[in-house]
């Protein structure tokens, strides 16, 4: 018997994911810049590359669906994030919950990760929604995690915080509704509030073949 989650589908199919997007598009078309022409330009190229996805009506092929030990937070995470004004999109996740592939993304994961940290992509070269042009995902970190100093090469990223409190480079603390903004080779280092997971949304924006063939590694620690 075929495994139905590994068939190829598309949004008009899978309504939820449709509605994803949708709230993912909100996401890149109301929150604030800032006054930052680069943070601005970031926004825009996100939600053309989401409405492209809407329109052609983009193929979905779900992924097996895979748990880590920090996705035990993530009721609560996502039932905090319903507290909040970002909660048609955190919502909209909880919808396509069942269906997240949750991975570490890295060949070797430091100890003091292992349980405290996991993200899954909503849109990708593999998928769910195939996409060439954009990944949007989820990143979700227990509380008290420390996430190592790393950067990506060739890619523009944004976290939008949809839950909890996070600091980056220890240089102002995000809350939800905030927007955290990295150029491309940027080294960034993301701490976490001790009391409350913290769930973010993510997109990377680049050239095809920066965004899908990343190497996932972490700068190593200055002494």
């Amino acid at each position: 018997m075929t495994d139905q989650t590994l068939l190829p589908q598309t949004l008009r199919d899978l309504p939820d994911w449709r509605y994803m997007l949708q709230e993912y598009d909100e996401l890149y078309r109301y929150l604030p810049a800032g006054g930052s022409d680069k943070i601005k330009a970031h926004q825009r190229q996100a939600r053309e590359a989401i409405a492209k996805l809407i329109k052609r009506n983009a193929e979905v092929c779900l992924q097996p669906r895979a748990l880590k030990p920090v996705t035990a937070h993530l009721r609560r995470a996502l039932d905090e994030g319903r507290q909040g004004a970002l909660a048609p999109v955190v919502r909209a996740l909880d919808a396509v919950a069942p269906d997240l592939s949750w991975q570490y993304g890295y060949e070797k994961v430091p100890k003091g990760l292992t349980n405290s940290y996991a993200y899954a992509e909503l849109a990708g070269a593999q998928g769910p929604v195939i996409s060439q042009d954009i990944i949007l995902g989820v990143v979700l970190f227990a509380p008290g995690c420390t996430y190592p100093a790393h950067s990506h090469k060739g890619i523009t990223e944004s976290y939008v915080c949809l839950s909890g409190a996070v600091s980056e480079n220890h240089q102002g603390v995000y809350v939800p509704g905030s927007m955290i903004f990295n150029p491309p080779e940027h080294l960034h280092r993301i701490t976490v509030g001790d009391r409350e997971p913290a769930l973010l949304a993510y997109a990377w924006l680049g050239a095809p073949a920066d965004l899908h063939d990343q190497k996932m590694v972490f700068s190593r620690s200055r002494k």
